[in-house]
């Protein structure tokens, strides 16, 4: 055994681990595979697993307790195991280090930061302690799409917690994250009349020219100075280029950093209506991920971690993001701080990395947090 609890080598080598299991959102029986080596993981340790199981085509997840404290309010820690990188890409991005930096698909996003609070907890336990406040730890299996399946779960344990602490990977220089935009998806459909292109296109009614319109106006609803940004990522239509289209569709984007941008800009994308006769426009979607705004309780916690980090010989940096996580859940009703994982870069590509230099004071952070947290 290691004489440092917190040696970055023994501990790469369990992240290798999990990151040699692939699991796509989309795999569950591949994300069920890694949710049992972490149930293992837990077995010799003073707390309880719990395996609920998957549904709608997604794995299950896992919620571990603490043997002590869960009688009040404790921490719950929030990490998911599922990836975005399709099956076989370990082939193109095999787990590898150069210098300072180890590859492979989900290590930074972010089974590096699952692991390490794994890592953390266990230290805390090998060592005979039992902080006041007892510790909750979710893994689940579909953070990637929106965690449909697991949101309610993760609202009801964050309602429960006094503290909630993300994994998420690390921001440019390990900062943790205090706040993250809320986020919108929708869909377009649009009706209209097809005809002839060439000899009878009076009697058609283009749903491709409609979406047209429709893009127009979402791009106008754009407002970077507010934070506020719309984006249609995905647009399909018509059937053939000698045919009036009959129908169009898109997939809308929305990120809004408070919840009154989001009560303005939901209500106006579900509200768009038709700028042409006998064409039909049809909108639904909804706020997936609440934003997640940086309250006093949140602060609170940061500058807690900040001198914890201080102590450790680091200094700990806050920042805000417009991408979306599972504290986005948590953070309106509960102490959140996100971003707590490895450093490192490239998520989702075919060079993601995480920086072995950042894996022993990220660990060691978590352990203190887990210890002095009141």
């Amino acid at each position: 055994m290691t004489s440092n609890p917190f040696d970055p080598n023994a501990i790469l080598d369990g992240i290798r681990r999990w990151v040699e299991i692939e699991t796509p959102t989309e795999a569950p029986e591949q994300v069920n595979k890694l949710a049992t080596l972490v149930a293992d993981g837990y077995r010799d340790l003073p707390a309880t697993t719990e395996r609920i199981a998957g549904k709608d085509g997604c794995g299950d997840h896992l919620v571990t307790r603490s043997s002590w404290g869960q009688e009040q309010p404790g921490i719950l820690v929030l990490s998911h195991l599922d990836t975005v990188h399709p099956m076989g890409f370990i082939e193109r991005l095999k787990f590898r280090t150069e210098g300072d930096s180890a590859f492979g698909p989900g290590i930074y996003d972010m089974k590096g930061g699952a692991y390490i609070a794994f890592q953390a907890f266990r230290q805390l336990c090998r060592n005979g302690e039992r902080p006041p406040l007892g510790i909750t730890h979710i893994f689940t299996s579909d953070e990637e799409i929106g965690s449909p399946t697991s949101r309610a779960l993760i609202e009801a344990e964050g309602q429960r917690a006094k503290y909630v602490l993300v994994t998420e990977p690390a921001r440019d220089g390990g900062k943790v994250v205090t706040g993250r935009k809320g986020v919108g998806r929708f869909e377009v459909f649009i009706k209209g009349t097809p005809a002839h292109a060439g000899s009878r296109p009076e009697d058609g009614r283009s749903a491709i020219r409609e979406l047209a319109n429709v893009i127009d106006t979402l791009e106008a609803l754009n407002d970077p100075k507010r934070g506020v940004t719309v984006n249609v990522g995905v647009v399909r239509g018509g059937t053939r280029p000698n045919v009036i289209a009959e129908n169009a569709y898109a997939e809308v984007d929305l990120r809004v950093p408070s919840f009154a941008d989001a009560d303005e800009l939901v209500a106006r994308i579900l509200s768009l209506r038709s700028r042409t006769e006998g064409v039909s426009v049809e909108v639904t979607g909804e706020l997936n991920r609440p934003p997640y705004e940086k309250g006093n309780a949140g602060a609170a916690l940061f500058e807690h971690a900040k001198r914890l980090a201080a102590d450790l010989g680091f200094e700990l940096v806050d920042t805000y993001t417009g991408g979306g996580s599972d504290g986005n859940f948590t953070a309106a009703h509960t102490a959140t701080l996100d971003g707590l994982g490895v450093d490192g870069k490239g998520a989702h590509t075919h060079y993601e990395q995480i920086y072995i230099s950042s894996i022993e004071p990220r660990a060691r952070l978590l352990h203190r947090l887990y210890q002095t947290l009141r």
